[in-house]
């Protein structure tokens, strides 16, 4: 039941340009997290979402974990830079920030036609 849309990156993914990826892959990335942030938005309060995007996930760094796989490294304080915009408790927000990434990771893994690798 995901959003994904049918953007396809331009250029082949090579994993060792991945390391300078706001080089290489500076649309792919953005055309990721837009992604994302649709598809969480359609589950969640939309001010909570934009929350994270821009206070957390503005300074994530995703990285190229080989086998097709991302992970998504978040601020430290992930949590603590959003609990004020919100009701929800450290659990609950967690939660939420792992799916999140999950759903970023998803993405990236589309976005350049690494899915089912």
């Amino acid at each position: 039941m995901y959003a994904y849309t049918n953007y396809r990156s331009m250029t082949d993914f090579d994993p060792e340009r991945f390391e300078d990826k706001y080089e290489h892959y500076f649309t792919e990335l953005q055309q990721a997290y837009k992604s994302a942030f649709d598809v969480m938005s359609e589950q969640y309060d939309s001010g909570l979402i934009h929350a994270i995007d821009q206070y957390t996930l503005a300074e994530s760094e995703p990285f190229y974990e080989g086998d097709g796989e991302f992970r998504i490294e978040l601020p430290a304080d992930a949590v603590e830079r959003v609990a004020p915009e919100t009701e929800l408790d450290a659990t609950e927000l967690e939660d939420i920030y792992a799916e999140y990434t999950d759903e970023l990771e998803r993405q990236l893994r589309q976005v350049f036609d690494l899915v089912g690798s």
